[in-house]
C-alpha cells in the first residue's frame, strides 16, 4: 500500500509523536506495536509536519529522533499541524470544489436543485465528470453543516442550503486570537481562525511556552464539552502503576494546568469505586461524553474539597492526610524567604514562634510531593517532622548524603 500523508487515527500520531519524538526514548528496533514499515510510514508523515524542528542522537540502542525547540524564537505551535492533516479521497475533494463554487454563485438551493447544477456546469467540462446520487450529496451537505461551512433552511417543503457567511473583520482580532492560539488548552482552535489571516507575524514571544497541550486538544474537547453540560465521560487510559490499559466511568468537574510544566489534568468521580482522582490527560488515549450525572453540583463542591489536600496530583495509596511541620529560621532582612513561605505554601499555617523562628504547618494527602519544594530552603530548616516517617526519614538522609558529598563532618540531628 502506497505512504499517505493524510491520517484517521488521530489517537495513534499522537502516541507516536510523544514516544519518539517528544520524549525521544525510542528508536526504531524498539518500536513493536506493528510492522517496521508502519513506523517508517509514521515517521515521514510526521517529517513532512515538523521536518524543521527535527534533531537526533545515535546512541548504543540506535537512532533516536526527536523534537527540538526553542520555545522562544518559534511563533506558532508546531504541533497543530497534525490537526490539519484530514483523510479524504478523490471523490471527496472534487465534491468540497463542486459544493462550494455552486453555493458561491447561488444564494440557496434544495440537494435536487445542486445535482441539477452539477450536471449542467461540469457534466460538459470533464471527460469522467463526477457522477453522485442525491443521498451521498445530501450527506454532505450535513456534514458541512455540522462543522459551520453551510446552514439549512427550511421553505415549504424544501430545504435550501446555502453557505455560511460572517461579517466579523479578523484583522481586529488577529492579536487576540494569536495569544488564545498560543496559551488557551483549545488553543488549535485559533490556529485555524489565525489559518484565514494574511499576517503570519506575531507580537508574542514566550519565556515558558508549553506546546505540548496541544496533543491532547481532542481530550480536553471531550473534558469541557462534558463539564459544560454536567454529564458523565467514558475514559480509556494506559495505567503505569498496573502496566496496562484501564477504563473508567467518570464525573469530570474541573481542569487543571500546571504552571511548572504545563501538564493538564481532569478532576473526576470515579462511579466504579465512588473516589475523586487528578487524571492526567496526556495519559486518555479516548474519551467520550455520556449520560447526564446526577447531583453534579454537590460532586463539584465535595471535588474542590477534596482539591484542598492535595500538594501537586497524587493523593497517595491509602488518600489518608499526612501533617508536615518543620521549624524555618528567617532574618528581619530575608522577607522574601517569608513571603515564599505564604505564598508557595499553599493552604498550610505559618506561625512566628519569636527568635527569628516560624513554624510550617500543613496536612496533605502525599508529603512527598513536597520534598523537592521544601529542598529550596535548605540552610534555613531547623527541623522537620512528619507523620509519614518514611519521608521525613529520606529527607535527613538526603542531608547526610548532602554532607557526605561535600566532606562535613557535622551529622543531620
Amino acid at each position: 500500500m502506497a505512504y499517505s500523508e493524510l491520517i484517521k487515527d488521530f489517537s495513534r500520531i499522537r502516541d507516536y509523536m510523544r514516544q519518539f519524538y517528544i520524549y525521544g526514548f525510542r528508536t526504531r528496533d524498539e518500536f513493536d506495536d506493528k510492522s517496521g514499515r508502519s513506523y517508517d510510514n509514521e515517521r515521514r508523515r510526521l517529517e513532512s509536519w515538523l521536518g524543521e524542528y527535527m534533531s537526533f542522537h545515535q546512541d548504543a540502542g540506535g537512532k533516536v529522533v526527536f523534537l527540538s525547540v526553542d520555545s522562544q524564537e518559534i511563533l506558532h505551535n508546531p504541533l497543530y499541524q497534525a490537526f490539519k492533516a484530514k483523510s479524504f479521497t478523490a471523490n471527496d475533494i472534487v465534491l468540497h470544489f463542486y459544493l462550494m463554487d455552486i453555493l458561491e454563485d447561488h444564494a440557496s438551493c434544495s440537494v435536487t436543485e445542486i445535482v441539477e447544477l452539477m450536471a449542467d456546469q461540469y457534466g460538459s467540462v470533464f471527460s469522467e465528470p463526477l457522477e453522485l446520487d442525491e443521498s451521498t450529496i445530501r450527506k454532505k451537505l450535513k456534514e458541512y453543516e455540522q462543522i459551520g461551512l453551510v446552514k439549512s433552511e427550511k421553505q415549504g417543503r424544501k430545504l435550501l442550503f446555502s453557505k455560511t457567511k460572517t461579517d466579523v473583520d479578523l484583522t481586529e482580532w488577529k492579536d487576540a486570537i494569536d495569544f488564545f492560539s498560543e496559551l488557551e488548552p483549545l488553543g488549535v482552535i485559533g490556529s485555524y481562525i489565525l489559518d484565514q489571516t494574511d499576517d503570519s507575524r506575531s507580537f508574542f514571544h514566550y519565556k515558558h511556552h508549553y506546546i505540548l497541550h496541544a496533543l491532547e486538544s481532542e481530550i480536553m474537547y471531550v473534558m469541557l464539552d462534558s463539564i459544560s453540560r454536567e454529564c458523565t465521560a467514558h475514559i480509556r487510559l494506559f495505567s503505569r502503576r498496573k502496566g496496562k490499559m484501564m477504563e473508567y466511568d467518570i464525573v469530570p468537574l474541573k481542569i487543571l494546568i500546571s504552571t511548572q510544566n504545563g501538564r493538564s489534568y481532569v478532576l473526576g468521580k470515579n462511579l466504579g469505586d465512588g473516589n475523586y482522582n487528578l487524571y492526567r490527560l496526556d495519559n486518555i488515549k479516548e474519551a467520550s461524553c455520556g449520560n447526564p450525572a446526577e447531583d453534579w453540583e454537590m460532586l463539584l463542591k465535595a471535588g474542590e474539597e477534596y482539591l484542598k489536600y492535595h500538594w501537586n496530583t497524587s493523593a497517595g495509596r491509602n488518600a489518608a492526610l499526612e501533617h508536615l511541620e518543620m521549624i524555618l529560621n528567617i532574618e528581619p532582612w530575608a522577607g522574601h524567604i517569608l513571603q515564599r513561605l505564604e505564598k508557595e505554601g499553599k493552604h498550610g499555617s505559618v506561625e512566628p514562634l519569636g527568635n527569628h523562628q516560624y513554624k510550617y504547618a500543613v496536612d496533605v494527602y502525599d508529603t512527598g510531593e513536597m520534598l523537592p519544594w521544601i529542598r529550596t530552603f535548605i540552610g534555613r530548616i531547623v527541623s522537620l517532622r512528619c507523620t509519614n516517617k518514611v519521608i521525613e526519614k529520606q529527607f535527613y538522609d538526603d542531608l547526610e548524603q548532602m554532607y557526605a558529598m561535600y566532606g562535613g563532618d557535622d551529622h543531620v540531628v
